[in-house]
Formats: structure tokens, sequence, C-alpha cells
């Protein structure tokens, strides 16, 4: 609901943090990208959860990946947006294909540095293919953004 949703300060919507996310957050803290793994399988899911959607194992570890990927897809919101958003308008929000497995896919920004707003690069200069490796952003005392800078 977005009535109970967290912000910042400026207005901007901060991650839900759960007993499966954790270890992930508390990865991007440490500068280091975590990705659930299954304890039994071995396969790696993203978004973290209970269980394992290929064999049902409930037991999991937590992968260090090398932060390197490629820009799977990307899209330019406009306005009308979130209040907080909107003055940033237009920025970009990447899906990015990790290097270490191409299926786990994760959502963020390219950004020009890892100091840089989100609107810091040119939506044109944007390719599907793109290399790119992470940075990480604190956006408060409990969370720290993965970021994505080019290659």
């Amino acid at each position: 609901m977005m009535g109970d949703a967290l912000t910042t300060d400026e207005g901007f919507l901060l991650p839900v943090r759960d007993e499966e996310s954790e270890p992930f957050w508390e990865g991007t803290r440490a500068g280091e990208l975590r990705i659930q793994g299954c304890g039994s399988c071995g396969r790696l899911r993203f978004p973290p959860r209970p269980m394992c959607p290929w064999c049902r194992s409930t037991v999991s570890s937590w992968k260090i990946m090398s932060g390197r990927g490629t820009v799977w897809s990307f899209v330019i919101p406009h306005p009308p947006l979130l209040p907080a958003y909107g003055e940033l308008a237009p920025y970009n929000v990447v899906v990015v294909a990790l290097e270490d497995d191409p299926s786990i896919r994760l959502v963020g920004n390219l950004v020009a540095d890892s100091e840089a707003p989100i609107n810091s690069v040119d939506p044109a200069s944007i390719e599907i293919g793109q290399a790119v490796r992470v940075a990480f952003q604190p956006l408060s005392d409990e969370f720290t953004l993965p970021r994505w800078i080019r290659e």
C-alpha cells in the first residue's frame, strides 16, 4: 500500500526489507552484490525467496557476484510520476543481466559514476547489450542501492 511506503526525506521510495532480502541489503552496504542460491541444486534466484522454485529446497546460501553484466532492457519514465522522481525526469531504469548468470536480472539506474544522480546519463546513449558494472550508493543509513555504470 502506498500510504505505508517508507520514503527518504526527499520523498524517494525505500526498498522493502524482510528476512529473505536482508543478506542482499547487508551485501550492498558492504559493497558486494550478493545473490541467493539454492543450497541443494545450486541455482541462483532473484528476488530472494524461502523456497527454490526448481527443486523446492528451503536450504539457501548467498553468493558474491562479480558485479558485471549487460543492459538487457531499459525504459525512460516521463512525468507524471511521484513528485520526488518527477523532478528528475527524464531518467533511465535499466534491467541488467548478470555476467555470472544471465538469467538473474536486476533493475536499477545507469549513472555516470557512483555519486551521480539517476538522470546523469543521456537516455539516447543507452544501448541494449552495453557492458556495465555495479556501483553502490548509500540512500539512507539502512539502504545502499546497487546502480550501474558503463564498463
